[in-house]
């Protein structure tokens, strides 16, 4: 697999990394079988990139990422995030008080079971809280040796710029993908300027552009897409348009609509990065599939003039999480 300078950290990382929200629930079922040799597989291709947070199951993604790196911990690039937990009453809220980063941070490294966490993200900014505070509390974590990289997730493209002139952040994820462009370009063009990499989530649309969902009732019961307005019934069917037009360009390429969908978001730039989550392996094994289809140019324009993102209907985030972008 194809490492790439991550940001200007001096280390390289797989383009391809592997999302761990959905290890242990949030879409459907848990098969902690199943999911943990989903993980293995991913080592053992070189997929090492491993993305965690507190919030996931309340910690217990966390829990669950640490077995499975157990004795494998030199493999590893590990991230995960803090900053954002749930209240008394079980709703998410931000904190980025430093106080409060630094007992996440001591958590997630007791959860993961490790020493140091390679990229320490806050998950959400915190408007509350000034910016030199946050940062400053992540730099002390660095400090201590228990974290080695900072990072944002979903941040404005100005919040990033001052918190790089705090210390220098490694990396800012945000969503990137056929389902999301217009949006992130932005902080996409911030990241080339600053020399921080761009961790994509989502790539595949949260599983909407591998072609698999047709309808609400191909969702689980207890599956957290059916709180997000594209997956509702009305768009979810007005959106078939999109994944039925990929799945015809994917056809004239040789390669399925995932690995479409992934090459188009690798092919944004060489500072681009992909955590693509899935707990199954013959998934993992088509994403990896992504990697040798090379797009050019005039392919992208191809890609945009079929795709064009008014087709998209509804929004990406429900109300309460859509506030909580671009702080």
């Amino acid at each position: 697999m194809e490492p790439r300078e991550f940001g200007s950290t001096g280390v390289a990382v797989p383009v391809l990394g592997l999302g761990c929200m959905g290890l242990v629930g949030w879409y459907g079922e848990r098969d902690d079988a199943e999911a943990r040799a989903t993980v293995e597989r991913a080592l053992d291709l070189g997929m090492r990139h491993l993305d965690t947070a507190a919030v996931y199951q309340d910690g217990e993604n966390e829990r669950f990422v640490g077995r499975c790196i157990r004795g494998r911990r030199d493999e590893v690039f590990l991230a995960t995030k803090g900053g954002m937990e749930r209240d008394a009453s079980g709703r998410l809220r931000v904190d980025n008080r430093p106080e409060t980063i630094r007992r996440a941070c001591d958590e997630s490294l007791q959860r993961l079971g490790v020493e140091c966490i390679d990229l320490y993200y806050l998950h959400r900014r915190d408007p509350a809280v000034p910016l030199d505070d946050s940062i400053g509390a992540l730099v002390d974590l660095v400090a201590a040796g228990k974290v080695r990289f900072i990072g944002l997730s979903e941040v404005a493209p100005a919040t990033l710029r001052e918190a790089h002139g705090l210390y220098p952040v490694a990396a800012l994820q945000s969503e990137l993908s056929l389902w999301t462009r217009s949006a992130t370009q932005p902080a996409l063009q911030a990241c080339r300027e600053l020399g921080v990499a761009f961790v994509a989530y989502s790539p595949l649309g949260r599983g909407f552009l591998s072609g698999r969902l047709r309808s609400v009732e191909d969702l689980p019961e207890g599956d957290t897409r059916r709180l997000f307005p594209r997956f509702s019934a009305d768009n979810l069917a007005a959106n078939q348009a999109v994944a039925e037009r990929l799945a015809e360009l994917a056809g004239r390429f040789g390669c399925t609509a995932a690995q479409l969908a992934l090459a188009w978001v690798l092919a944004q730039g060489r500072g681009v990065f992909a955590i693509v989550g899935t707990k199954r392996r013959r998934y993992l094994d088509e994403n990896l599939g992504a990697l040798a289809v090379e797009l050019s140019a005039a392919d992208l324009e191809t890609i945009e003039a079929a795709l064009p993102e008014e087709l998209i209907a509804g929004e990406r985030y429900p109300a309460g999480m859509q506030d909580s972008l671009n702080g």
